[in-house]
C-alpha cells in the first residue's frame, strides 16, 4: 500500500437516533463529535435507521405511508389525462394481420 493516501481506520460509535441503540464498528469516517461508551471515548456518528430500528430486522410491520404510491399517482393524475380509446379495425384488416402473424 502507498503511504499517506489512505484515510485512518478507527473504531466509531454509531448511535441510532430513533431507538437510542449504540454500537461500535470500524470505519474510515472522520466525525468531529466524541462520546464516552463503556469507559472509552469514541468519535460519534448519528444514524437515523439501523438494524435495531429497521422493520425488516425487527419484524414489525410499520407503514410510514398510509396510501400507496400508485393510489396517490392515480388520484393526482386521474382528471388530467384520459387514455384514448382504440377504434375497432374492420374485419378484413384483422384477418390480414392474423395471417401475417401465423406465417412468421
Amino acid at each position: 500500500m502507498k503511504k499517506d493516501i489512505h484515510p485512518a481506520y478507527q473504531d466509531i460509535l454509531f448511535v441510532d437516533t430513533s431507538t437510542g441503540t449504540k454500537f461500535v464498528c470500524g470505519s474510515t469516517m472522520q466525525p468531529t463529535e466524541t462520546e464516552i461508551h463503556e469507559g472509552k471515548e469514541y468519535p460519534v456518528c448519528h444514524v437515523t435507521v439501523s438494524s435495531a430500528s429497521h422493520p425488516f430486522f425487527t419484524g414489525s410491520n410499520q407503514f410510514i405511508d398510509t396510501e400507496g404510491r400508485v393510489d396517490k399517482f392515480l388520484k393526482r393524475y386521474a382528471n388530467k389525462a384520459q387514455p384514448e380509446k382504440k377504434e375497432p379495425q374492420p374485419a378484413s384488416e384483422e384477418k390480414k394481420a392474423t395471417k401475417k402473424k401465423k406465417k412468421k
